[in-house]
Parts: C-alpha cells; sequence; structure tokens
C-alpha cells in the first residue's frame, strides 16, 4: 500500500489501538481513592449548603435568647434578620477565600495532601459551632460558618484536580462526575439529616452543624491509604518511581505503562515550565479561550436559575396542596431527584461526550424556564397549573443535573495542561463563589422586581452559553490533555469541523 494512504488511515488505526486498549471498568482502588477525596471534598460542600436551612429558627431563637441575656432587652427583627443573613452568607466569603488559596497549596502539599490539611477547617468548625450553645456565643456560629466556607472553597477546587489526574484518560470524565455525584449526595443527605425524625429538633441544632465532622475524620482515616496524583509526582516533583507506584495502585499493573508514557510525554512538551500563577495565566494569550470557557461555565452554573427554581420550589408546593409540614419531605424528594440525575449523567459521559451533555442540559434548563414562567403566570387560572408547575421544578433539576451540574468541573480539567490547572481552578473557584455571592445579595431583588418574569432573565443566560459551548468548546472525551490543548490552538479546527465527528466549530479570532 502506498506511504500516502498509510498516513491517511493512520489516524484511525490509532484510535481503534485505543479503543483495544481502553479497559472497561476502572480498578477497585481507583473507586476508593476517588471516595475518599469526595467524602471530604465536595460532599462537604453540598453537606454545608443544605444543613444550615433545617435549624433556622432555632438558631435565630438562640440568638434572641443570647441577645436578651447580654442586654436585657430583645434583639430588633432587623438586626436579627442581618445576623442571620452574615451566619448565612459568610459561607461564600469563606468559599472564595479557600478557592484563592486552594491551587497553591495544591503546588506546595500536593493534591492529596492538600485534601488531608483541609479537613483542619472543618473539625474547627465543628467544634466552634457546637460549643456555640452551651458557651451562648452566636459568633462562633460566624467563624464556623467561615471555616466551613474555607474547606468547601479548598475541596471544590482540589478534589477534581485529584480525581482528573488520577483517572486514566478512558475514565476521566466518569471520574470527574464523583465532583457533581458527591455534591448533591451531600445536599441529600443534609435535607435527610435535618428531618425532625433525625436531628431536626431544636434541642439537637448545635449537633446537627457540628456533624460537619463526620465526613472530615472519614477522610482522614481512609485517604492516607492511597497515592498522591501520579501527574503531580512526576511532573511538578520529578519522582517517576513513586508515579509507577501510584499508577500500579490505582490503575493495576497491566494498565500503568500506557499511562505514565503519556504522562512522560506531558512532561517533555512542559519541559522548562513551572506551575503558573493566576496572573500568568489571565496574560497568557495561548489559553485565552480555554480560561474564557471556564470562567463563563462556572458563572453560569451559578447564574442559571437554580438557585431561583429552589427558591420558588416552596410556594409551588404549597400551591400544589401539599401541607406545610409535609414539605421538607418532598425538598428532600428534589434532592434525591438531582442525586440520580448526576449518577446518571456520571454513566453517560463516556459514551455521549461532554459537549452533548452540558449543551443539551442547558437546551432543556431554557425550555423550562419558558413553561415554568408560563405555569407561574396561569397559577390560578386551573387547578392543574400548580401540578405543571411542580413537574417544571423537577424537570429543571433535572437537566442541570443532566449536564451542567457535573461537566463543568469535568471541562476545567481537561482543558488545561499540568502547570495552568491549578491556576485555572483559581480562577474558575473565584469566578463561582463570587457569582454564588452576587446571585445570593441580587436574586431577592431580581424576584421582587420581576416575580415570575425572573425566569425570562435566566432563559437568556442558558440560551447564550449553550449556544456558546456549541459554536467554541469541543469534545474532549477520550483526548489527552495535550490533544485537547492541541484541538484548541490549531486554526485547522477552529474553522473546520473535529476529526471525530462531533461537528465541533471552533472560532477563530485575535482575542
Amino acid at each position: 500500500m502506498p506511504t500516502e494512504y498509510l498516513d491517511e488511515f493512520q489516524p484511525l488505526l490509532n484510535k481503534e489501538i485505543k479503543a483495544k486498549k481502553r479497559p472497561k471498568l476502572p480498578n477497585k482502588s481507583l473507586l476508593l481513592a476517588a471516595c475518599a477525596a469526595c467524602i471530604g471534598g465536595t460532599f462537604q460542600y453540598g453537606y454545608n449548603i443544605s444543613i444550615i436551612n433545617a435549624p433556622t429558627v432555632y438558631v435565630q431563637n438562640f440568638i434572641n435568647q443570647t441577645w436578651r441575656e447580654r442586654y436585657q432587652e430583645d434583639i430588633s427583627h432587623d438586626g436579627l434578620t442581618l445576623l442571620w443573613s452574615i451566619i448565612v452568607s459568610v459561607f461564600t466569603l469563606g468559599g472564595f477565600l479557600g478557592a484563592s488559596i486552594g491551587g497553591t497549596l495544591s503546588v506546595k502539599l500536593g493534591r492529596k495532601g492538600t485534601l488531608l490539611a483541609n479537613n483542619t477547617f472543618a473539625l474547627a468548625a465543628a467544634l466552634l459551632m457546637g460549643l456555640s450553645y452551651p458557651t451562648g456565643l452566636f459568633e462562633l456560629l460566624i467563624i464556623g460558618r467561615l471555616l466551613t466556607g474555607i474547606n468547601a472553597g479548598i475541596g471544590i477546587c482540589v478534589q477534581p484536580l485529584y480525581l482528573g489526574e488520577i483517572a486514566p484518560t478512558a475514565f476521566r470524565g466518569a471520574m470527574g462526575m464523583g465532583t457533581s455525584i458527591f455534591i448533591t449526595g451531600g445536599i441529600l443527605t443534609g435535607q435527610v439529616i435535618g428531618l425532625k425524625e433525625v436531628l431536626g429538633r431544636e434541642e439537637y441544632w448545635p449537633i446537627l452543624l457540628s456533624t460537619t465532622c463526620i465526613p472530615a475524620i472519614m477522610q482522614l482515616l481512609i485517604l492516607p491509604w492511597f497515592p498522591e496524583s501520579p501527574r503531580y509526582l512526576l511532573i511538578d516533583k520529578g519522582d517517576a518511581e513513586e508515579c509507577k507506584k501510584a499508577l500500579k495502585q490505582l490503575h493495576g499493573s497491566s494498565r500503568c505503562g500506557g499511562e505514565q508514557e503519556e504522562i512522560e510525554k506531558e512532561k517533555n512538551n512542559l519541559a522548562g515550565f513551572k506551575a503558573k500563577k493566576p496572573w500568568d495565566l489571565l496574560a497568557d494569550r495561548s489559553v485565552r479561550w480555554q480560561l474564557l470557557t471556564v470562567m463563563l461555565l462556572n458563572a453560569v452554573q451559578q447564574l442559571n436559575g437554580i438557585n431561583a427554581i429552589y427558591f420558588y420550589a416552596d410556594y409551588v408546593f404549597k400551591q400544589s396542596g401539599i401541607p406545610v409540614d409535609k414539605i421538607p419531605y418532598v425538598t428532600v424528594g428534589t434532592g434525591a431527584c438531582e442525586c440520580i440525575t448526576a449518577l446518571t449523567c456520571g454513566m453517560l459521559v463516556e459514551s455521549l461526550g461532554r459537549k452533548v451533555l452540558i449543551t443539551g442540559g442547558y437546551t432543556l434548563m431554557s425550555i423550562c424556564c419558558i413553561l415554568f414562567t408560563l405555569t407561574l403566570t396561569f397559577q390560578d387560572a386551573s387547578p392543574i397549573f400548580p401540578y405543571l408547575s411542580m413537574a417544571c421544578v423537577f424537570a429543571f433539576i433535572l437537566s442541570f443535573g443532566l449536564g451542567p451540574g457535573g461537566v463543568t468541573n469535568v471541562l476545567t480539567t481537561e482543558l488545561f495542561t499540568q502547570t495552568s490547572r491549578p491556576a485555572a481552578y483559581i480562577i474558575a473557584g473565584s469566578v463561582n463563589w463570587l457569582s454564588f455571592f452576587i446571585i445570593g445579595m441580587v436574586f431577592p431583588f431580581i424576584v421582587i422586581g420581576l416575580q415570575q418574569y425572573c425566569f425570562l432573565v435566566f432563559l437568556a443566560v442558558c440560551t447564550l452559553v449553550a449556544i456558546y459551548i456549541f459554536l467554541v468548546v469541543p469534545e474532549t472525551k477520550n483526548k489527552t490533555f495535550l490533544e485537547i490543548q492541541s484541538e484548541f490552538q490549531s486554526s485547522k479546527h477552529r474553522k473546520a469541523h473535529g476529526a471525530d465527528g462531533a461537528g465541533t466549530t471552533l472560532l477563530s479570532t485575535s482575542m
């Protein structure tokens, strides 16, 4: 056969060889390492978001009681609202602080080392919040919530980094979905623990808030048995022997050779480069589109209307005739719904690809925004509309969990190489937490001003980001980090369809 024909078919032969080498199931050690990382990482994030809702009234009573004992008068309504708002929102400030230092710590202490050290914040927070009631110091709740925020900020920054780096290329998407699965699992667990039948009664609220120590203790007991990220060991530390040991434990002896070869290729490609700082990454024109993409996706993850759906959920459930005392159980149903969807997304991400799931998720969310606006507008026109609104709540949550909720973190890992990835997580995490804070501050005013028409704003957000992903973001499944970087930088791929048949078209610009 002529050489030109061999050259033409070589990429196809390489893909076929890769497919044959690709393992069908991940190693058990790899799955256990992922669970150990997640239980003290993004599980804590989800758990601390939901756990604060159940004891709202009890904590406010405690603040009022403490104020009366100190100053011989009840606290004013505005003062109580302000203190409670600080207790809730200081979590996002802590998250921003955690995200801003998480990437730096992951370079200095390693991915695994940072996750283990991060539990210090969770344990200190649990102690302070548990002591707040017996000491009569509600200020300890504020400090405790700040520390849980720092813990969550570091966890959501470093854990996806660890998962993306320990996973083989064939399972990187599914492993990355562990971030989303454990966030939703944490939210669901917090909702269940907060029920009156468990720890949701008034006398138990200090114990309820201090249970954040349990995932931290579990991670401290389990994660030390698993290795550091092989990529960190070889590329950052230059320790080939420890990298090989880590790969053997995580992937098995028969599978570690190919992965180590890929890591060595990346190391050679990055020879002479040091880990970048966030400001270096912002100034680097070669990764401008990758950085713009992850910043946009992380901002939209908070600004897409998911918080509005949860805000309206109680109102919709009441309108549907569900008794007020039963609404917490229906809310647990929404948490279970999101958790199941995250698991489903984890199973589909390697077969359908990242681009299909995230674009499809935002498209479905756009449709739900239209339907939810209509059902809320005609809520009193017919008895059937409250039930249609309830269906929209679940459909929106399902659509969010199907793609945007999980694939965003996977893409943040995949769009950058080793020296850029920690800085990318610092920037992406900071944008995410700032967006979380902004939506928390601005959202009540949007609802008051626009009422149910606020979902038209979220419709515009979801539609525009779906179009951006379709036009700009390439499919990344089954590609090495170097291949993904090359696809972003190649003008050929910016102008033509991707070779994998995904129909990816990248914008060509001098930005």
